[in-house]
């Protein structure tokens, strides 16, 4: 299969945008707390609701074409959302016999995540 090469643009100025973005919220989160990942939270949570907006408004309407997808949803989510700091900072809370954080970071990331999904399909469905 034949991908142009504008799309591999797309999604590496998407994921650029996005990881930076990630990076941010991160040193901005952390002057809020010791010891939890608040950052990482937030921007898995709020990331599975931008996904689910964008895949919602792709399917549903003409408004995002395939590069802005491209762009929004593969790029920037990809970048800005990141399960392999999730696992990591649970490895190392684990480690610290932070079991109580552990609880909180994972049921928040799978149900925050869940909940954030369902919302940003409902607006979909309430608004187009």
């Amino acid at each position: 299969m034949h991908v142009p090469l504008s799309f591999y643009l797309w999604v590496g100025l998407g994921g650029f945008v996005g990881s930076v973005a990630r990076y941010a919220v991160a040193l901005w989160m952390a002057r809020f707390t010791t010891g939890f990942p608040l950052g990482t939270l937030l921007v898995n949570i709020t990331g599975c609701f931008l996904i689910a907006l964008i895949a919602g408004l792709a399917s549903k309407t003409h408004l995002i074409s395939p590069e802005m997808r491209l762009l929004l949803a593969t790029g920037f989510c990809g970048g800005f959302t990141t399960f392999s700091s999730l696992m990591y900072e649970v490895m190392t809370l684990l480690e610290e016999g932070q079991w109580f954080y552990v609880s909180i970071y994972v049921g928040g990331s799978v149900i925050g995540g869940f909940l954030a999904v369902y919302m940003g399909l409902w607006l979909v469905e309430k608004w187009v």
